[in-house]
């Protein structure tokens, strides 16, 4: 039924009590709307939802004889004051007096209100006076900004014309201030979502180069101009014709994808988030499945990037208008460009003649500290050039090849060079292989951004390196020391740029980056280690978070990998970087000291040279004197603490340092003799830097692991490390790393004391496991994880079980109980936790202290794989 018959039938009711008319009218227009969604235009959808709402108000309205009071006016404010109207928004009225409202009205209005609320819309209503609502406008800046685009439905217009002329005084908010207002809120609510668009679950309405920069545009133009259209922009040579119809495509674009979100939702819903992306990817026509999503998400992060750009040049050309400022400061930069106030302006009305000026044009960042920025103009010439030059990649050009090498070869290009490069989509008119990559969708909760946010950002931390030694001093002095800095910067840009493709991205970014090197005649050894270092850039954290690095082998075998203590240095640094631009949580204490132990020992294991490893008995040696050395300082009795390490097997000593050896002695030989019954639960902040480490000593038994696993589970804690011994007197001694919901140390003295209590209380409990009661995260449902079970040779006495999972509630509570099942003893685990995925390794040994047979394997990969697939939303075990 098209629009204006839904408007025709909606006043036709004449019974203002007739709620289930009102309802029937709204559900029709919710109906229609959903049933034009792919033929109309989205934005006479959004027309046709504002008009119809105006309809009902103003029939409302007039049924309850509000029309027939005087000096009383309904408006429409915020964004439904602009007349469009997504399918759930909010409609947010302003009711209107001249004077104060008597009780007689005021219970009509009263009736108003109430009546929209029983029919189901999403209402915000303010009533308030004229003068009232001009002092409030005075002091909130939201409030003003809702009645830049009010609008009366019906009612007194000398009332709302009265308001707005008030409002409009330069007296209320200045045009300067009105300006310096919004753009304070667009950058605070950029920081929010760190400045940056390219987040896997963007915000439709906040996210930069979303609707409310485009929003921001429209207000300032407005409050400016005391009017805004298109024209009004185009007239006052703030945007061309073909940049207003490019920012109407983009929002459009934007509007359509909010409309869908919205249908799919079922209600008001501005995240994009991964519940409805496979949904709304089918309901814009893009097909099924995550390669639908994938081309919807790099259309949204296309125009997104265009509306971020088309946002600063205007609010720059409004900043110089409406605060009227001269430059201050102004020098000539080249015979092309000035520097006026910090931002670089064009001298001319056309700069880019060729792809090689625009990286001339970003060689001045390599030279000029003080550049802040481009200004309007500058911008919109770059604009300009990429499109002008869109039917080559530069790359293919040699002045360009040798200009951009020029670029890698200079730590100062990437700061704001670089961002520059990267935010003007400069990178990719370059490389086609970066072209590739521009807002790739990555399907799981470890990665936050896009593949090539997430490279843009590993770049900027590996520039920071080169700036500043106070947050990673050792990163610090590895770079400063790089005579060919290049080498670290293109593996960097490299590093995950075969993503998408199927395969190994990291064999494929290698060959993508010997390829790149011949091209631009990188020198061959060059050219070998950053191809290496691409090739290998997850070696060092797999190795670190999933490898016994504390075995003589492991570090041989590393170290042999990595042939030289520069490839160390470069690798460090480059994975340092890579983890923490991965996800802003995923960087911890714990994470840093496995990488710094890591490289150190394998530093090590260079200096001494890799024939002459330090052997498992020289380091054993090393710390029990450097224990005993530490127990003695304290008084512990010497013999007493030889009955304790009497107990306990070679590779104990080794594992740990001395510091936990002597806390451990310390701690046992403090409890006196141990009884059967006996549980002795600790914990130390001090024993390690990385985290909380929990000790537990008592007699053997069955489903110890899984018991401690689902206490710390239940109070979201996690197990980060966990080295697990049975000794010569048939004693379980059990240390693990744990880690609080934050990923941090537990800091809480009371919050530690209370978790010993709960491990030791469960204990006390042989055979049961502490029931789990958390829920799996939304997030967590719409990802499929399915379980993935490797064996590996770790000696004659253990196989070394290399697991892949979903991370669910109660996991190793599960894994645990199914070890005792299969009668099979754990004796270390590291758990590491990716996103949504648990990649963990465990060491077990076989009923008769043995390695797994393979029939063994195989009955333990079936059963890993069927406990842990079978879907389980709140495991209790």
């Amino acid at each position: 039924m098209p629009i204006q018959a839904q408007i025709a039938d909606l006043q036709k009711i004449t019974d203002v009590n007739d709620i289930g008319a009102f309802k029937a009218a709204v559900q029709k227009n919710y109906e229609w709307l959903e049933a034009s969604f792919n033929e109309a235009l989205v934005d006479h959808l959004v027309v046709a939802r504002a008009d119809f709402t105006d309809a009902l108000l103003c029939h409302a309205w007039q049924l309850l004889g509000l029309n027939k009071e005087s000096k009383l006016a309904l408006c429409a404010v915020g964004g439904y004051g602009r007349g469009q109207l997504q399918p759930y928004s909010d409609i947010d009225l302003l009711i209107l007096s001249e004077k104060q409202i008597s009780k007689p009205v005021e219970e009509k209005i009263g009736s108003f209100i109430t009546l929209l609320w029983d029919i189901k819309l999403e209402i915000g209503q303010s009533v308030r006076t004229v003068k009232e609502t001009v002092q409030l406008a005075k002091s909130d800046i939201t409030i003003a900004t809702n009645l830049v685009e009010a609008r009366i439905l019906c009612g007194c217009d000398a009332t709302f014309t009265q308001l707005i002329d008030k409002v409009n005084t330069q007296k209320v908010w200045s045009s300067k201030d009105f300006f310096l207002a919004k753009l304070e809120e667009q950058q605070t609510r950029h920081r929010k979502f760190n400045d940056t668009s390219y987040n896997l679950e963007p915000n439709i309405k906040e996210n930069p180069g979303c609707l409310r920069d485009i929003q921001s545009i429209g207000w300032v133009a407005k409050k400016h101009f005391q009017e805004y259209d298109g024209m009004t922009l185009i007239g006052h040579g703030y945007f061309t014709e073909i940049e207003h119809a490019e920012l109407i495509e983009c929002r459009s674009h934007l509007w359509k994808i909010r409309f869908a979100l919205h249908l799919i939702a079922g209600r008001s819903e501005n995240r994009l988030l991964f519940d409805y992306q496979t949904d709304i990817a089918q309901l814009l026509g893009y097909g099924e499945g995550k390669s639908s999503v994938e081309q919807m998400m790099k259309a949204f992060f296309r125009i997104v990037r265009r509306v971020s750009e088309l946002n600063s040049m205007l609010l720059l050309r409004f900043k110089d208008d409406v605060l009227g400022q001269k430059t201050k400061n102004e020098i000539q930069l080249n015979d092309k460009f000035a520097l006026k106030d910090g931002l670089i302006s064009p001298i001319h009305a056309d700069t880019f003649f060729k792809p090689a000026d625009i990286l001339d044009f970003l060689n001045l960042f390599c030279h000029h500290d003080n550049i802040e920025g481009l200004d309007a103009d500058c911008i919109r010439q770059v604009r300009n050039a990429r499109r002008k030059f869109q039917d080559q990649y530069y790359h293919e050009i040699h002045e360009c090849r040798e200009r951009f090498v020029n670029l890698m070869k200079q730590p100062s290009f990437f700061g704001l060079g670089w961002d520059t490069m990267y935010k003007y989509g400069i990178l990719q008119s370059y490389l086609p292989e970066w072209d590739k990559i521009v807002g790739m969708m990555q399907f799981d909760l470890f990665h936050a951004y896009t593949v090539d946010e997430h490279t843009h950002r590993l770049v900027k931390h590996v520039c920071r390196y080169f700036v500043s030694e106070k947050a990673f001093p050792r990163c610090h002095r590895i770079v400063k020391n790089l005579d060919k800095p290049e080498i670290i910067f293109i593996a960097a840009i490299f590093h995950d740029i075969a993503k998408g493709r199927g395969g190994d991205h990291s064999t494929l970014g290698a060959v993508d980056v010997m390829r790149f090197c011949e091209q631009h005649d990188i020198p061959k050894d060059d050219a070998q280690i950053i191809a290496w270092l691409v090739e290998n850039h997850l070696l060092m954290s797999v190795v670190a978070q999933r490898r016994d690095i504390y075995d003589p082998d492991v570090i041989n075998q590393f170290a042999t990998t990595v042939k030289s203590h520069d490839q160390l240095n470069l690798l460090y640094a480059l994975t340092l970087a890579d983890i923490r631009a991965t996800n802003d949580n995923l960087w911890n204490d714990w994470k840093a000291s496995l990488l710094r132990e890591l490289y150190l020992l394998t530093q090590q294991a260079f200096d001494n040279g890799l024939e002459c490893q330090i052997t498992l008995d020289q380091r054993i040696a090393a710390h029990k004197t450097a224990a005993a050395t530490i127990l003695q300082s304290k008084g512990i009795d010497e013999e007493k603490a030889a009955v304790f390490w009497d107990q306990m097997k070679k590779d104990y000593f080794a594992r740990f340092k001395p510091n936990q050896i002597a806390w451990h002695t310390e701690t046992i030989v403090g409890a006196g003799s141990l009884a059967p019954e006996e549980i002795i639960v600790s914990a130390s902040n001090k024993t390690s830097k990385a985290g909380t480490e929990l000790l537990i000593y008592c007699s053997d038994r069955p489903a110890l692991f899984a018991q401690i696993a689902s206490v710390l589970d239940s109070r979201n804690c996690s197990i980060h490390d966990a080295q697990i011994a049975v000794t010569d007197k048939g004693n379980v001694f059990d240390s693990m790393i744990i880690l609080d919901q934050d990923a941090q140390r537990i800091s809480s003295e009371s919050h530690v004391n209370n978790l010993v209590d709960a491990v030791r209380s469960q204990l006390m409990k042989p055979g049961r496991s502490h029931a789990n009661k958390r829920k799996m995260s939304r997030q967590m449902k719409q990802l499929d994880v399915k379980t993935k079970v490797r064996f590996y040779s770790s000696t004659e006495d253990a196989t070394l079980v290399e697991l892949e999972a979903l991370d669910a509630p109660g996991l190793l509570a599960k894994i645990g109980h199914l070890f005792v099942d299969l009668n099979l003893t754990l004796k270390l685990a590291k758990i590491t936790t990716i996103g949504e995925r648990a990649e963990d390794v465990f060491i077990v040994s076989n009923e008769e202290g043995k390695a797994l047979s393979q029939d063994q394997e195989i009955i333990l990969k079936k059963q890993l794989t069927l406990k842990l697939d079978q879907p389980e939303v709140n495991p209790a075990i």
